[in-house]
């Protein structure tokens, strides 16, 4: 590369030189009908942009990473940090350098016209050459470059054509997401010809009012404009007309170029379809450049939506409607191919995300995949576009260096400019993590002049004055500000603007708790709006265990259910040997790697239920009211069923009719006959689709709505109820005709009242430990769970294991027996004080045994994981069946999407594995479960009320001592935590913690139950 006028110029170190030869961002799209230079390149990785390539090449895939293809440099992850300690500008002198080559052969047809070569994204220095001649370069590792080849190639000759990617640069500086590093050409190549009379642009602008204009702006490869040429259009059958007030300004004003043409077609449609992301209308638009005797030099095609996006005082309105963002940070991501995403890929992610009750994007942190945003149109999704811009290690020094200056807006102006005339575009995001300044401010000005039709956001300069009305940002947009903040400044009277947190909710491993608070507090004050939950992915990377490099490809039906195939993991921050890198906080999504949703969607979608379900008045006089909260959509799409669960054991289906409801209205419904049983009965509204949706076949379900309809004596704590609740006294005991245990009128255990029914006295050791034939470890205090990374990076597991809670010791104090009773107490020490624990065991007939049992935490022990019984059981006890919430894991403060009912699944099934092990696979409000293997036999339990149930295959201490899922041995028996008391999982890792109500108080905890044989 010697004598290389790109290389001379050393680009990769020049934040000044944004690009060089390339064309103007347009938003006229080329794909259709381009010849696709996908496939396989000829490559080479060099260990620096000014190393000679030499005469022996291997083969690489494009799209595709490098560091996903078997090459020598493998991806890195950080968050923070930049993986080197070069300042701005500069990058280290080790920089890999790919280097692309292939042979086109240019369609002999092509004579006479305009050539183009288009490269979807290169990450992060792009500098092309054609048969050894130098074209042009580009930066931005997230956004196309096209280049103008038409005096370079001949038509029906072969043409070579090289791609030189420079992994590292002042770019990377401004590229310092929370993401993987790869390098690489990671979007489509294509190469595709125009006529020299050609469309340079085309702005599209449709109101909900109907009127639609439509700005051209041509363009000829001649230089100047041709006479003659004029502009047409046609919306689905309906002509546009030309504005022949713009072309009278126009002149008026001088305004009228021999080079640049510019045209604008209007029209209104009459009884327009709006687009929302609810009902996502879109018409057929195409526009078609003319030449003076009316022949068709140049087309486009486009999609139009209907729809206004504006600000009235602290609304955000689409179409004069307040709407609610239900939204999540999305970024480009593949297990086995890094940042490329095919077509599948993303239809996918967005049909995900639309059945789970998600109606918003955030490009996080950089225009995504252009296919993304055709798909967000058609299946109904508000965007927030964010521009590649994050310089989180230098944030304030560069947000005001003038170097940067001309990247952040030509980042900012470009994604403005490809994206313009996607309805599903709401809003402009400056970037992210960049702290704010000069830069920020023209890019910002840039926007507004160019697109006044949509806000704009950045969460920088609205950070240290949510109040403020100068600065960049339209919207208040904070990250993982505490609810009772939000709260306090919508009612502040100050608010000036949307409050939309444009990250909150960290989703690393067992997370998301108090969403449901969260969004309780949205839907109740005026001036919040939503928010984006951060994040889509878990960015896991196929990773082979035996040499430690990725998967790729090659990786293909290799994973399923969250878990990668034997001799597979998911690869995290360091697992490519990498000495710099930020762990497993990439892996903070609401999916898994292969898109297998987490517990916490099920959580998102009955809190973003378009349906909900209310009981109104008492007794006989009782009503069911639906309400629709939808913005504007009517039920008439949905179908549904009522489904009942009693606590004896029944459970059954009828049909239910959803009463006409309009947007943000509710009615009554129609009571279902619902018969009496034994304790409470819980009745869901199972919501369907009623046909076929895009995103959706007939019969998906929606939502499931549940309230409880017959429950016993008022007090019985809710099932959502987190407190550490004591059982009552022996007010109101009789014998339980099913096993023998003493209750009180509200069907729980009472501590000490065994009946008549009464039999030998419960066996125990010396040390008061119950031995029983189906467990292999006695019931025993738990106060430890294994760390979430919640827990880790909050501070809490560091506090645990300091008062030594992960191996505190048991001392017994005393053990009485008298009659089919045995009282056992025991002190278990830890580093800042015994905690007391009573355990009282009572045979009951048939074999059966109560175990009564209290625990003292001292003041000292503040805030722990857990208050409750572990014990092991024998192997082969295989299926738990439970009445509770589920099916799927819930956990304190993350359980409303966890309705009551009886459920059964495998044991296996029931742990959660996330990439980190931890504590997982919880089931909230538990009554009773058993464990069952062939034959049914097995044990049972039951409880003295709603508690915090566990059964897997690990004890805490496997969990806590595995790095990765592949790491886990499971046990041949069953690890039971029976929880009186258990912590929420919060947000810890990055945001808020738990709220106080879910904290494990101090002082003393009762719980009892009951285990029978099966």
């Amino acid at each position: 590369m010697s004598g290389d006028p790109l290389i001379a110029l050393r680009p990769w170190q020049a934040p000044e030189v944004t690009s060089w030869g390339r064309l103007p961002m347009c938003a006229v799209d080329r794909r259709e009908g381009a010849l696709s230079l996908d496939g396989r390149w000829r490559f080479q990785l060099l260990p620096s942009p000014e190393a000679e390539p030499g005469p022996a090449w291997s083969w690489s895939s494009v799209p595709g990473a490098w560091t996903t293809q078997d090459t020598t440099d493998l991806p890195q992850y950080t968050n923070v940090r930049m993986p080197w300690a070069e300042f701005p500008p500069d990058s280290p002198d080790a920089n890999p350098t790919g280097v692309y080559e292939r042979e086109v052969d240019i369609p002999a047809d092509w004579a006479g016209r305009r050539i183009v070569l288009h490269v979807g994204a290169a990450e992060s220095v792009l500098l092309v050459h054609v048969d050894g001649r130098p074209v042009g370069l580009s930066k931005d590792s997230h956004l196309a470059a096209e280049f103008d080849l038409s005096g370079t190639v001949r038509p029906g000759e072969p043409a070579t054509v090289r791609l030189t990617v420079v992994k590292w640069s002042d770019a990377s500086h401004i590229e310092d997401q929370d993401q993987w590093w790869h390098g690489g050409i990671t979007r489509s190549v294509l190469l595709y010809a125009t006529d020299p009379l050609h469309l340079a642009d085309v702005t599209v602008r449709g109101r909900c009012d109907g009127s639609l204009r439509v700005d051209c702006r041509v363009r000829s490869a001649a230089g100047a404009l041709p006479e003659g040429w004029y502009v047409t259009g046609r919306l689905d059958g309906q002509e546009l007309v030309q504005d022949a007030e713009f072309d009278r300004l126009n002149a008026e004003d001088e305004r009228v170029s021999d080079f640049l043409g510019e045209a604008r077609l209007r029209a209104t449609v009459r009884d327009v379809r709006a687009w929302t992301a609810e009902t996502p209308e879109l018409y057929g638009l195409t526009v078609r450049l003319h030449r003076a005797d009316g022949s068709v030099a140049d087309t486009s095609t486009h999609r139009v939506g209907f729809r206004e996006v504006e600000i009235r005082g602290r609304d955000l309105l689409l179409n004069g409607e307040r709407v609610y963002l239900r939204g999540v940070n999305r970024h480009d991501f593949h297990p086995l191919t890094g940042r490329t995403v095919s077509y599948d890929d993303m239809r996918a992610d967005l049909v995900t995300l639309k059945r789970f009750g998600f109606n918003a994007l955030r490009t996080a942190h950089y225009p995504n995949d252009p296919t993304l945003y055709d798909l967000a149109d058609e299946l109904g999704f508000y965007v927030v576009d964010e521009a590649n811009i994050e310089s989180h290690d230098h944030a304030h020094e560069i947000a005001d260096d003038p170097r940067y200056a001309s990247a952040f807006v030509d980042r900012v102006s470009r994604m403005v400019l490809r994206d313009k005339n996607h309805p599903s575009v709401i809003i402009w995001s400056l970037g992210n993590e960049s702290d704010y300044g000069a830069n920020h401010d023209a890019a910002a000005g840039w926007v507004r002049r160019h697109d006044p039709t949509r806000p704009v956001q950045y969460e920088g300069a609205a950070k240290l004055d949510w109040a403020a009305t100068d600065d960049a940002s339209d919207i208040a947009c904070p990250m993982y500000a505490p609810i009772e903040d939000c709260v306090a400044h919508a009612l502040s009277g100050e608010q000036t603007r949307p409050l939309i947190q444009c990250e909150y909710s960290h989703a690393m491993g067992n997370s998301n708790g108090t969403l449901a608070d969260h969004w309780a507090a949205i839907e109740s004050t005026p001036g919040l709006q939503g928010g984006f939950i951060w994040e889509f992915w878990d960015h896991g990377i196929l990773q082979r265990v035996s040499d430690g490099r990725p998967a790729g490809r090659a990786g293909a039906g290799l994973y399923g259910n969250g878990v990668a195939a034997p001799g597979l993991r998911w690869a995290y921050g360091g697992d490519f040997g990498e000495a710099v890198h930020d762990g497993a906080f990439i892996a903070d999504g609401v999916v898994f790697p292969d898109r297998t949703p987490k517990p916490v969607m099920y959580e998102h979608r009955e809190i973003a239920a378009p349906v909900r379900l209310s009981v109104e008045g008492e007794g006989t006089r009782r009503v069911l009211r639906v309400h629709n909260r939808q913005h504007f959509r009517d039920l008439s799409w949905l179908a549904a069923e009522w489904e009942f669960a009693a606590a004896d054991g029944g459970s059954w289906t009828v049909p239910a009719v959803l009463p006409d409801v309009p947007p943000g209205g509710a009615a009554v419904i129609d009571r279902p006959d619902v018969p009496g049983g034994a304790g409470e009965t819980w009745l869901t509204l199972r919501v369907t689709t009623a046909a076929d949706e895009p995103w959706a076949p007939r019969g998906t379900e929606v939502c499931g709505p549940q309230v409880r309809w017959y429950e016993t004596e008022a007090g019985e704590p809710p099932a959502g109820d987190g407190t550490a609740a004591g059982v009552t006294s022996a007010a109101g005991v009789e014998e339980d005709a099913d096993d023998g245990a003493a209750r009180d009128s509200r069907d729980r255990l009472v501590p000490g009242a065994g009946g008549p029914g009464s039999g030998a006295r419960p066996e125990t050791d010396a040390d008061g430990l119950l031995l029983h034939p189906l467990l292999t470890a006695p019931p025993a205090l738990c106060l430890w769970r294994a760390p979430t990374d919640n827990d880790v990076l909050g501070g809490m597991a560091g506090r645990w294991r300091a008062w030594d809670l992960d191996r505190a010791e048991r001392e017994t104090v005393s053990v009485e027996r008298t009659g089919a009773r045995v009282l056992v107490r025991s002190r278990w020490a830890t580093a800042v004080g015994p905690v007391e624990h009573e355990q009282a065991f009572t045979a009951l007939r048939d074999g059966r045994v109560c175990v009564e049992e209290t625990a003292v935490l001292p003041e000292e022990l503040s805030d722990v994981a857990r208050v409750g019984t572990v014990f092991e059981t024998v192997a082969g006890l295989d299926r738990c069946a439970w009445y509770g919430q589920g099916p799927w894991e819930s956990y304190p403060d993350r359980a409303a999407g966890a309705p009551v009912g009886h459920y059964s699944a495998t044991v296996d099934e029931l742990f959660t594995p996330y990439l980190r092990p931890q504590e997982s696979g919880g089931r909230h409000g538990v009554r009773h479960f058993s464990l069952t293997g062939d034959g049914g036999h097995g044990l049972a339990v039951r409880l003295d009320g709603p508690r915090q149930v566990s059964v897997t295959r690990y004890r805490a201490e496997d969990l806590t001592a595995a790095a990765h899922h592949d790491e886990l041995v499971p046990r041949p028996g069953c690890v039971v935590h029976i929880d009186a008391a258990h912590r929420g999982v919060g947000t810890a890792s990055c945001g808020p913690d738990t709220s106080p109500s879910y904290l494990v108080p101090t002082g003393t905890h009762r719980w009892s139950w009951t285990l029978r044989t099966l």
